[in-house]
């Protein structure tokens, strides 16, 4: 059994790329994960990556054909074993983030992790390590200042804008969107001495609640045209499946101003690709808080360091954890085949007995009693040499016990290789 992922993120792609392959359509994402290889799933999809988690057999060959079919080959990374396990505890920790040690990244592993789970596609394994991931994730934000300072989107959104005007002081905001992203840009928006904080969003109420919340005003967005017309920044982050904002729609508000800067931070994007060219405006993109991160990096690499550390240590304890499942599978393998037989055994030893020697029917339970410990001592040798096997870093010995004793996951075309001690599934071309 192995673990593997396909990632595709801010690293490589860009916006569009991601945005390509960002979807709500559960049913059809799955249709194209699915794979007799493949035994447990688990997706990640995010403003800045799209992460596919997969544990089988021939889980290189699974993830390099999947990249194919996707057309990703170009813009992915494929980790496998250690590094996919030390991958998943980075991307919850925050360190592959855009913008370092973010918060809002943890809360995506969570949510979609249990999105898998309700799904009904993770098992044992990708329990344990999202998990893990989720643990390791609390604890670097607990232990260390990583997430401290300006580490989201929206408050990186915000450090744009003031590079880019020189202050917010005295300026008027336009938030599009009152849903998490833009919630996160409000909270950013607190301290600063801004003007007013006008905020749209197609369900008005929902506008006026987060209004409410940071003191901001809460505009009608049928008007926000009008409104554009007033501020001075615009920072579009809606959960809209197409473009809000027109260049037809920026032409005429520029028809009668000098300049006005807007930052689209929504995926898919909120702002019309052919405004960045409308005279007077300045357009910025997720892409373009790359520069941010790099100068966050800098500021939090002492916690960086201090987190990796928390992050090794994770990872040996999950590595641990995963041997003891690995090994508990064929245990369990091996104690159900023999358990399947008891009931009919004792039962045709009391018959037998009755006939002969009129037992009444308590003899029945010494019976049981007796076949469970016999299969407990004839067990705990193998059982002992299984846990030995796992620690020491012999899977063979352990997918050889799952084969013996009924599991069928492993085929019978890899009795060879387990033979021989090699399980890994040859991949030409991978």
């Amino acid at each position: 059994m192995e673990i593997g992922c396909l990632v595709v993120s801010h690293k490589r792609a860009k916006v569009e790329d991601i945005e390509k392959l960002w979807t709500h359509d559960y049913s059809k994402l799955l249709s194209i994960l699915k794979s007799d290889l493949v035994s447990e799933y688990a997706f990640l999809l995010t403003c800045n990556r799209f992460e596919v988690y997969a544990v089988g057999n021939g889980i290189n060959c699974y993830l390099n054909e999947l990249a194919r079919k996707l057309k990703i080959t170009e813009i992915s990374e494929i980790y496998t074993g250690d590094e996919c396990l030390e991958h998943i505890l980075r991307v919850s920790c925050g360190l592959e983030s855009m913008i370092v040690g973010e918060d809002q990244i943890l809360g995506q592993v969570r949510h979609y992790y249990n999105v898998c789970k309700d799904l009904g596609i993770t098992g044992p394994f990708l329990d344990r390590i999202f998990m893990k991931a989720i643990q390791a994730g609390r604890r670097v934000r607990k232990e260390t200042k990583i997430s401290k300072g300006s580490v989201s989107i929206g408050s990186a959104a915000i450090e744009l804008a003031e590079g880019v005007l020189g202050s917010l002081d005295g300026k008027r905001v336009l938030l599009v969107g009152a849903g998490e992203m833009g919630e996160m840009v409000a909270k950013a928006l607190l301290h600063k001495k801004v003007d007013a904080v006008l905020i749209a969003n197609r369900t008005f109420s929902r506008a006026e609640e987060l209004a409410k919340r940071i003191g901001g005003i809460a505009v009608r967005f049928d008007k926000l045209e009008e409104y554009m017309r007033i501020c001075d920044v615009v920072i579009s982050a809606t959960a809209a499946p197409h473009t809000v904002i027109l260049r037809e729609t920026v032409e005429r508000v520029m028809s009668g101003r000098d300049k006005l800067l807007i930052i689209d931070i929504a995926l898919p994007r909120d702002v019309e690709e052919g405004v960045k060219e409308v005279r007077g405006v300045t357009l910025y993109t997720i892409d373009d808080l790359r520069k941010i991160s790099e100068e966050n990096l800098m500021k939090r690499l002492s916690e960086v360091r201090k987190a990796e550390k928390i992050i090794r240590e994770e990872l040996n304890q999950l590595k641990l954890l995963l041997k003891d499942i690995k090994a508990g599978s064929a245990i369990a393998a091996m104690y159900t085949l023999a358990e399947r037989f008891v009931d009919d055994e004792v039962s045709e030893l009391y018959s037998k007995l009755t006939a002969k020697y009129k037992v009444d029917s308590d003899v029945k339970d010494l019976l049981y009693s007796f076949a469970n410990s016999l299969i407990k001592k004839f067990l705990r040798e193998p059982t002992v040499r299984l846990r030995e096997a796992a620690r020491d870093g012999k899977p063979f010995v352990i997918d050889a016990a799952l084969y013996l004793f009924g599991d069928r996951n492993v085929s019978k075309g890899e009795v060879e290789k387990i033979k021989k001690g090699q399980l890994k599934t040859d991949c030409k071309g991978s």
